[in-house]
């Protein structure tokens, strides 16, 4: 069995989700840890138990010294295009963070970089491969409910308006970024839906700004529409108090509520914000259990990511998220964000 060596850039906060999974694959081994922050580089060496000797300032230093098959990037969009090429000239697969690229077009070419490299190239997107959606399709797929008619997708949060200056935040990022809920988030729900749905040929979106400790939106719809008769509505937002179910503690974390509801031809499928997933007969009058309970588990939802992203080394098969796929989603973000500027519907290409 061929040991695959994964080399990881970027040892921040969301990095210990990526080589957990990677740690409980048996085909891999993390050869190496690459950040241009040495406390965060040592401090995730002596968790994974990666030496010194195999840890880099720089991916350039790390490419041209260690021996590995995988580069996982795990870094900020601004940093993709520059971090993808030198793996893809190296001849390395690449697992990249999502959001993949700041733009459509950049993300075109980092595609391209990879295919006439002749190496693999999948966005990081784990959020369809998180417990409840993974369910979800399954219900779909067995036609439990007939032919969808209807998606109704909230996502809530009380976070934005907590994120004052001064306060430690996971990622202090978000307080800068220009476009905050509908990219940084907007790339999961879009492929999310996509995953479940199909890509609409529509969509028209309202965002806001809401709290005073950033840049960006952090509240907004977007309506999806498609020539099928089909349609869905995404309301989201960072900056609600609609489903606290107790005050927010003394450390500002996230703390996502999703629901979902989706209406068929013979029945309506119900994600509570407890993680219950149930079928509303045609009828009304009876509710079936799918699943008692489910949880936005997202160390999982790597190590499934993750096992799909070897698996399909290993066979040749498609990844799921390609970075070309990922190129549909992200045209969808920009769809959004020029619908909400300029008060219209925008088509998807």
């Amino acid at each position: 069995m061929k040991t695959w060596k994964v080399g990881l850039i970027g040892a921040g906060y969301w990095s210990e989700q990526h080589l957990t999974a990677w740690q409980r694959l048996p085909e891999v081994e993390i050869a190496t840890l690459c950040d241009v922050d040495p406390a965060a580089l040592q401090r995730r060496a002596s968790q994974f138990g990666v030496p010194a000797s195999r840890c880099y300032g720089t991916l350039a230093e790390m490419l041209a010294d260690a021996d590995i098959d995988i580069v996982d990037i795990v870094t900020g969009p601004d940093t993709h295009l520059e971090l993808v090429s030198q793996a893809a000239a190296a001849g390395k697969h690449i697992m990249c963070q999502k959001p993949f690229a700041r733009a459509t077009e950049e993300a075109r070419g980092m595609v391209e970089q990879a295919q006439a490299a002749g190496v693999r190239l999948m966005v990081t997107e784990n959020w369809r491969w998180l417990q409840p959606f993974q369910l979800i399709k399954a219900v779909l797929a067995e036609g439990r409910i007939g032919t969808p008619r209807v998606a109704r997708y909230i996502h809530t949060d009380f976070y934005t308006p907590r994120m004052a200056e001064g306060v430690e935040l996971p990622q202090p990022v978000f307080r800068t970024m220009p476009q905050l809920l509908f990219y940084e988030m907007g790339v999961h729900w879009y492929d999310t839906w996509r995953y479940l749905f199909g890509t609409p040929q529509r969509v028209y979106a309202e965002m806001l700004r809401i709290s005073p400790h950033i840049q960006g939106e952090d509240t907004g719809t977007v309506m999806m529409g498609y020539e099928d008769g089909f349609y869905g509505l995404l309301d989201a937002s960072w900056a609600t108090r609609q489903h606290l179910s107790e005050p927010p503690g003394p450390e500002v974390r996230a703390n996502h509520v999703e629901r979902l509801t989706i209406d068929g031809d013979d029945g309506t499928l119900k994600l509570y914000d407890s993680g219950r997933i149930t079928v509303v007969s045609r009828d009304g009058r009876s509710e079936a259990t799918m699943a008692e309970t489910t949880e936005l588990d997202h160390g999982e939802s790597h190590f499934r990511l993750q096992r799909h992203f070897v698996d399909c080394l290993i066979t040749g098969a498609p990844f799921q998220t390609s970075g070309e796929d990922n190129l549909i989603t992200l045209q969808m973000v920009e769809a959004a964000y020029s619908s909400a500027r300029e008060h219209r519907p925008v088509w998807i290409k």
